[in-house]
């Protein structure tokens, strides 16, 4: 899931005013931005109430099913047609793919309330880490399914760093080496064999912007 943190409130304001918005419509998340509590219904209201408080009129809300998807963003804006026509602005809780589908469904002005800031693991409830940075050549199939760039601060693809001291980070002191971990369950595994030296990450395989239409027989799709 895609995690997120509130925006600086200030910036918001500035934002708004940017553009001279008095009256606001607000759109939450139901997925993500929910489980992350920063986009359901009770983030919503709290916006809700520091708008008002700044002195906006709020129009309406929404927290749609997920607001990533164009189709349901369409038809939840749909919904509240009228509410957002009497908007100057929407301002989005949600992560910055949200944003762009509610500015590709809406006419009026777009701004995000949130800051996107990592695709994240759901460790237990309310705690989240970053894994996977999405990078379109993966090494778990060697990795023993722990990702070497993303969980090491320091982005190392083979071995640890010399910095690492008892089989502990250099960066994070409070955790293992990614490395030791990486290794030890190899090991556990009966995989302590390796490949050998993993080669530089392929790029290339990060093409952006991705793009994958499951419509299209011919393929063709983006990285």
């Amino acid at each position: 899931m895609i995690i997120t943190r509130p925006r600086d409130w200030e910036r918001i304001k500035q934002n708004l005013a940017s553009i001279g918005a008095k009256s606001v419509f607000i759109m939450g998340c139901g997925q993500c931005a929910t489980v992350a509590h920063t986009g359901g219904e009770k983030e919503v209201l709290q916006a809700k109430a520091a708008l008002e408080a700044d002195g906006h009129a709020v129009t309406g809300w929404a927290v749609g099913e997920v607001t990533c998807h164009l189709g349901g963003t369409k038809l939840e804006s749909r919904k509240h047609f009228g509410d957002i026509e009497d908007a100057d602005a929407v301002l989005v809780l949600a992560c910055g793919a949200g944003v762009q589908t509610v500015a590709d469904a809406v006419s009026k002005p777009v701004f995000p309330g949130l800051e996107s800031v990592f695709l994240g693991n759901v460790i237990r409830h309310g705690v989240f880490e970053e894994r996977c940075q999405m990078c379109g050549d993966c090494v778990l199939d060697l990795t023993a399914g722990i990702c070497p760039v993303t969980t090491c601060p320091k982005g190392l693809l083979n071995g640890p760093c010399g910095g690492m001291w008892d089989g502990m980070c250099e960066v994070l002191q409070d955790r293992e080496c990614t490395h030791v971990r990486i290794q030890r369950r190899l090991a556990d595994q009966g995989r302590a064999a390796t490949s050998g030296v993993l080669p530089p990450k392929d790029f290339s395989t990060k093409l952006k912007p991705g793009s994958v239409n499951l419509r299209n027989k011919k393929g063709g799709d983006r990285p």
